[in-house]
């Protein structure tokens, strides 16, 4: 298997939120609230124009199999594809979305993703607040993480 990290190419949009959907419903048990329709043009539309969009692709099968977005100091998105996960992809991410945001890094994460939790604070994010799913939509719990290089 051979994983290459390419910027966001318009071609990929579908593969891309196929890849992001499979991995946000095994992570959080629920399925998407979105149409798959209405992810793809938030991708293409607004993801994709607002922050730097990152893809990893398995050259051989020709497919996306992970997801970075950072926007300034926010890690916006980080997915990878479930056949792919525990296998260092997610830490090569994280070490471009240091790049990106070399002084600090935010992000929100569910409470109930604790494997997403424990990847995060193994790269040294810590918990500077939560809420009770009010602000989000899917309506549940979550945390905010910061890491910062200091």
């Amino acid at each position: 298997m051979t994983i290459t990290i390419i910027n966001y190419e318009d071609q990929f949009a579908e593969d891309a939120v196929r890849m992001y959907r499979a991995s946000f419903e095994q992570a959080l048990g629920i399925d998407s609230l979105h149409s798959f329709d209405n992810h793809v043009n938030w991708f293409r539309n607004t993801l994709a124009s607002q922050a730097v969009v990152k893809l990893a692709l398995d050259i051989e099968i020709k497919q996306v199999v992970g997801l970075l977005a950072v926007k300034a100091t926010e890690l916006d998105q980080l997915y990878i594809h479930v056949d792919y996960q525990q296998q260092g992809l997610g830490s090569r991410f994280m070490e471009i979305a240091k790049q990106l945001s070399p002084d600090q890094l935010e992000l929100w994460c569910f409470q109930k993703n604790i494997r997403a939790r424990r990847f995060y604070e193994k790269h040294g994010f810590i918990v500077i607040g939560s809420g009770d799913g009010s602000d989000n939509e899917e309506g549940l719990p979550d945390l905010r993480y910061q890491w910062t290089s200091a």
